[in-house]
């Protein structure tokens, strides 16, 4: 016997039908109507309620509802696309809630990588300057770089009317241009990438019904967001693009550090939404098919996180995730307003743990004559005062995971340990995270460094979220499947409420 339903010994079926018979007071036949099929005819016999009812009812504070399945003794070969839809071939009511197949978790895991690589790639494209050397926004004719010389000719020379190349960069040659031309380039491009990769297989999922409709609402909300985090990075560009910066004296041209901000939490938003929904489906698929959830029975797991210690554990999780997300935002700030310059040691600043109060909140960034804006421009846009939140908030996210370590080493015997082993995982991330920010300072942000100090970011956010997926349930489908493949194993033996809970 296959240790999965899913797994036949033949070819998989093309199709399985479900007979009018189903919906009848007394036994229920299943038929498999395929060439392809095992050689022998599982029967299935439902008693009392059809299917659907069956499993809604068993989630209902009924404690004595039981479904009862007779099989043979070779576990029935169900393919793939039967576990992954609810609908009989015959136009009839729902079966099963669909249970999105593990290609569907991998294929969003895939694009939330695609997703942590031009995080990467836009902060190298920052670090670079490279992000003002395309004038102009695209979406289409821009997949292409220039392919002839009067083509770079022309992109050149746009350039050249561009405050950065005034201000900055008026000694760059063409050589000069086509490198950091080609940074931005691959940037945009590989936003494109992402746009195809994830939009062509949700259709493909959605029209072959291998998602459920709330999911792919869901997923089409971040197919959304994806156009918009196109539009939002050109407006971005043009506020380095706006030539009255000319007229400023002492400006920098730089893109808006707030728009910059907004285009990282957007695209932090983006990989997070993608990341925890593949790994979820992913972990459900596998208890789906016979494996324990986040390394305990389903009763165990229940019983673990109805606990108030359990509860308070998850809520301070959470809280830890949405500090560890607003630093990363504030890390864009400093980005903008390249404030990592400054005050490059630690964990003193100039000697002392805090600059001192005039420079923190200079009524130099006051635009309005009563200086009543100083507090909130000094700390989004004082290059000082902008490092200094930075350093409180990273050091309050790490002692933050730290507390969380611990707090998960003295609760062994209640956490699921999976949690526990998330948690490991948090604190270590968090750990390099802290040697790369106060390395990338000490050494006046070089690019490797800082670039691997935004990936850095990236990854413990994404242990974060793994920690809140170890203190979920599984999802409704997982478990109504889980009970129909345990069934089908044990041939015929009565499975309990408990069992899908």
């Amino acid at each position: 016997m296959q240790s999965s339903c899913l797994r036949a010994r033949n070819t998989l079926p093309t199709s399985l039908r479900w007979s009018r018979s189903l919906w009848s007071r007394s036994s229920v036949r299943f038929s498999a109507i395929s060439s392809g099929i095992l050689r022998t005819n599982p029967r299935l016999a439902f008693t009392r309620s059809p299917f659907s009812d069956i499993f809604k009812n068993s989630f209902s504070s009924s404690p004595t509802r039981f479904i009862t399945l007779n099989t043979q003794k070779d576990t029935l070969a169900a393919e793939k696309r039967f576990f992954s839809t609810n609908k009989s071939q015959s136009g009839d009511s729902e079966i099963l809630p669909i249970l999105p197949p593990k290609s569907v978790g991998l294929w969003l895991l895939a694009s939330s990588t695609l997703v942590f690589a031009i995080i990467v790639v836009g902060g190298v494209t920052r670090l670079t300057e490279s992000g003002l050397s395309i004038t102009e926004w695209k979406p289409v004719a821009g997949i292409l770089p220039p392919m002839s010389q009067v083509q770079w000719e022309e992109e050149f020379e746009k350039y050249r009317a561009t405050p950065e190349f005034k201000l900055l960069n008026h000694s760059f040659q063409l050589e000069d241009f086509k490198r950091i031309f080609y940074m931005e380039w691959g940037h945009r491009v590989l936003g494109r990438l992402i746009g195809v990769a994830f939009v062509g297989p949700l259709v493909f999922f959605a029209v072959k019904k291998r998602i459920s409709k709330p999911l792919a609402n869901k997923l089409g909300g971040l197919a959304l967001l994806i156009g918009a985090q196109g539009g939002l990075g050109w407006y971005m560009v043009k506020s380095g693009l706006d030539d009255a910066l000319m007229e400023t004296p002492g400006a920098v041209p730089r893109v808006s550090q707030y728009r910059l901000a907004a285009h990282l939490g957007l695209a932090l938003l983006l990989y997070a939404g993608m990341f925890s929904s593949g790994l979820a489906i992913v972990k459900e698929w596998k208890y789906a098919t016979g494996a324990q959830w986040m390394g305990l029975t389903t009763s165990a797991f229940n019983e673990a996180l109805n606990s108030p210690a359990v509860m308070r554990f998850k809520a301070r999780s959470w809280v830890l995730t949405g500090l560890i997300f607003l630093t990363a935002l504030s890390g864009a700030f400093v980005a903008g307003l390249d404030a990592g310059l400054l005050y490059n040691e630690f964990p003193l600043m100039g000697g002392r743990l805090a600059p001192p109060k005039d420079e923190l909140m200079s009524l130099a960034y006051a635009k309005r004559a009563d200086g009543s804006d100083k507090w909130w421009r000094n700390v989004f846009e004082n290059p000082t005062t902008v490092q200094f939140n930075h350093r409180v908030l990273a050091m309050t996210s790490y002692l933050g995971t730290t507390l969380l370590f611990l707090r998960a080493r003295s609760m062994r015997a209640a956490l699921p340990p999976l949690t526990r082993t998330a948690v490991t995982a948090a604190f270590a991330v968090v750990n390099i995270q802290l040697l790369l920010g106060i390395t990338t300072l000490l050494h006046l942000v070089p690019v490797p460094l800082a670039a691997a100090h935004q990936a850095g970011s990236v990854m413990v956010l994404s242990a974060m979220i793994h920690v809140l997926l170890t203190l979920r349930r599984p999802g409704a489908a997982a478990r109504a499947w889980r009970a129909l493949h345990m069934q089908r194993l044990t041939g015929g033996t009565k499975i309990n409420k408990s069992t899908l809970q």
